[in-house]
């Protein structure tokens, strides 16, 4: 493999997950580098080693599978659960006794069978709850933004009141609008003696041969 960095981030291995982050840095974004996102599913794709069809609902039902259902279509959820939790367990002894008495029965097969079913069906009940789990985790962060927002709005119009009421009370304490005349400045010399320059001549005071280099600059210029 090249030494050189770009040939190394254009380099078709993949990377670990924890580095592919860093192929989206801004650099690579303003040049172009940045990997493209992988395209659409279409028809089928496989997840875990089993296929699927993008068109499938994201819940499969067991019969879909290839298992064979334990419990009714119309059912209690939490009932259901009980009820496999205590079938599981109740497998497991006879899984366990099976295990002391005669090891080498075949019903013992047929019992690790038995839970695998049991713990697909509990599994699969389980994630027909996600739905509403993901529904349940929405509501609780909306409700939490909620309440925060709406401590915030109360210790905003706290801090809005206790300014007011500091103002209120600057307000209050301030002098009367009277001035002292003691500070007022008397003017009347000001204005006699602004115009009393205004009534003296104005004395050119230039030179008279910087009279005549002006003169001649002047001169040159019009010619």
């Amino acid at each position: 493999m090249s030494s050189n960095p770009e040939s190394m981030q254009v380099c078709s291995l993949p990377l670990p997950p924890v580095q592919y982050f860093q192929n989206y840095s801004d650099d690579n974004l303003r040049r172009g580098r940045a990997p493209k996102p992988p395209p659409i599913i279409q028809e089928t794709y496989t997840m875990f080693g089993n296929p699927y069809n993008a068109d499938d609902s994201i819940i499969r039902p067991l019969e879909s599978q290839g298992f064979r259902r334990l419990y009714p279509q119309h059912f209690d959820r939490r009932r259901e659960l009980r009820k496999l939790n205590h079938s599981l367990l109740v497998n497991f002894l006879d899984l366990l006794d099976l295990l002391i008495q005669c090891p080498d029965s075949p019903r013992r097969a047929e019992k690790v069978d038995d839970i695998s079913l049991l713990f697909i069906h509990i599994h699969h009940l389980l994630n027909e709850f996600r739905p509403h789990q993901a529904r349940e985790t929405v509501r609780v962060m909306l409700d939490l933004q909620r309440r925060q927002r709406n401590e915030t709005t109360i210790r905003l119009q706290k801090h809005i009141d206790k300014v007011s009421d500091i103002l209120q009370q600057t307000l209050e304490n301030l002098p009367d609008s009277e001035l002292d005349t003691k500070l007022l400045v008397d003017t009347s010399k000001i204005d006699q003696l602004e115009k009393k320059h205004s009534d003296e001549p104005i004395v050119d005071k230039c030179i008279p041969k910087d009279k005549l280099m002006c003169h001649l600059i002047d001169t040159m210029n019009t010619n």
